[in-house]
């Protein structure tokens, strides 16, 4: 059958106290209405329409490669008048128009083709997904006649008697296309200014649709995001259910309360996330690996028996397999790190290939730098990579020995199996298999620790000789 879905992501969301609107505030590194049109996307729709205000271009930039089509509402008149703007770029559709609303970011698919399922096997006209509520609320209530839905009363106009119904709606609903006439029955909430899409559920009834609630999913799943405790509450939700999900698929976490993971990672079985991790993006981390505490992974894709020592951030880079980093490293964008290659303490990387064996345990600067495989970086070298105006590349090739506190000034080239000497400034190439030394000479001055001990024990001397200067 035929599925089209609206997204209403329209909505200020005054309560959240942002300038930002609210379906774009972001839940483990994304925005909250991503999440959604995502769990629409696996239903495969015709179309996937997001309602959006009048400034709406921070939704259609984070929607920017979805499969979307936008529907400005003019006035913010509320989800009735809301899903009639989202109508008008449906003409001639025909089949099940699902609605959610951007603020349901844990909404999963499963739910949602289960929801679809309901309503089509039970012929129903218009359905919505209800669940039970606890504690205090202010969902709408659902109203049953017998087992039969009657309508949806919003929590500030239902009755003591009915706030006491824990059943509530989810705000999400499955429509067949002839009752999108209906949309135009729904009159204006004087006390509110609004139209309440809700509405739509008695003025169904009353005319002889056949209308449905069906109890799924759980409140922790469904509930709307209005507050930034409501915020938190999701991002906690969401955050245990993707580490639950790591460790049925063999991960360790050694304090999972203290592990914040996003959705979108990949992670190998064996491996061990130490307290206070922070796994973002895409990040794809092989099987066997270690992450100790601290530590935070952008972006990147980790490759087998890694180790990810203490408090080292890495972005947007490649780490190969049996590769060590940390602790206190930082990997920059752009970077790769060849198999079983160690990079070690406050060691910077920038946009750097480091090949397979190769190590800087200490103190390094390496940036716009090609290394050759089996290369040795001696404590405080730097590649000296911008001139002021340009970056330009630094290449050490295989087999190198690079001394300590050595600059390398680019662009400059290291051959294959040379040398070059601690304390050096390299700015001319190096040729294979030689020795570059750039030093002042040595010079040392016999007994002159002698002379200064003479000179700090007379003082009479230092002024009789400032008299013979003077």
């Amino acid at each position: 059958m035929n599925l089209a879905a609206v997204v209403l992501s329209a909505g200020l969301g005054t309560r959240m106290k942002s300038a930002l609107p609210k379906v774009l505030h972001p839940l483990s590194g994304k925005p909250m209405v991503r999440y959604v049109v995502e769990a629409l996307s696996a239903l495969k729709p015709e179309k996937i329409i997001a309602v959006v205000g009048m400034n709406g271009e921070g939704i259609r930039h984070a929607l920017r490669d979805c499969p979307v089509s936008f529907a400005v509402q003019r006035e913010p008149e509320g989800t009735g008048d809301a899903l009639k703007t989202a109508v008008k770029k449906l003409r001639g559709f025909t089949g099940t128009l699902l609605v959610v609303s951007g603020d349901t970011p844990l909404v999963k698919a499963s739910t949602l083709q289960e929801f679809l399922k309901l309503h089509r096997k039970n012929r129903k006209d218009l359905s919505l997904i209800s669940f039970i509520a606890g504690g205090a609320h202010s969902y709408g209530r659902i109203i049953r006649e017998g087992n039969k839905l009657g309508a949806i009363i919003e929590h500030k106009h239902a009755s003591e008697e009915q706030k006491k119904i824990s059943e509530v709606n989810s705000g999400i609903y499955a429509i067949e296309s002839p009752l999108l006439k209906l949309l135009n029955k729904i009159t204006i909430n004087k006390s509110q200014g609004e139209y309440y899409l809700t509405d739509i559920v008695g003025i169904a009834v009353s005319k002889g649709y056949r209308a449905g609630a069906f109890l799924l999913g759980n409140e922790d799943e469904l509930t709307g995001i209005n507050t930034r405790q409501d915020l938190y509450r999701a991002s906690q939700y969401l955050r245990d259910r993707v580490v639950a999900g790591f460790m049925e698929k063999g991960v360790t976490f050694i304090d999972k309360a203290s592990a914040f993971i996003h959705p979108e990672a990949v992670i190998g079985p064996e491996t061990v996330i130490y307290p206070n991790v922070h796994i973002e993006g895409k990040t794809l981390i092989g099987s066997g690996c270690v992450v100790y505490p601290n530590s935070r992974i952008i972006d990147c894709k980790i490759g087998n028996n890694v180790i990810i020592k203490d408090s080292t951030l890495i972005e947007s880079s490649v780490i190969n397999e049996g590769a060590s980093v940390g602790p206190f490293a930082h990997v920059r964008p752009g970077s790769v790190i060849g198999a079983h290659a160690r990079i070690g303490n406050f060691v910077e990387l920038k946009k750097s290939l480091i090949g397979s064996g190769s190590k800087a345990s200490h103190l390094s600067y390496l940036g716009d730098a090609e290394i050759g495989e089996q290369v040795n970086i001696g404590a405080g070298t730097i590649t000296c990579n911008y001139d002021g105006k340009f970056k330009h590349k630094t290449f050490i090739e295989d087999n190198v020995f690079i001394g300590s506190d050595t600059q390398l000034v680019a662009p400059v080239k290291i051959g294959k199996g040379s040398y070059v000497g601690a304390g050096s400034t390299i700015t001319r190439d190096v040729p294979p298999l030689s020795l570059a030394v750039s030093r002042t000479p040595q010079k040392n001055i016999e007994k002159w620790a002698v002379k200064r001990q003479v000179w700090n024990r007379k003082p009479e001397v230092r002024s009789e000789k400032k008299k013979k200067e003077g």
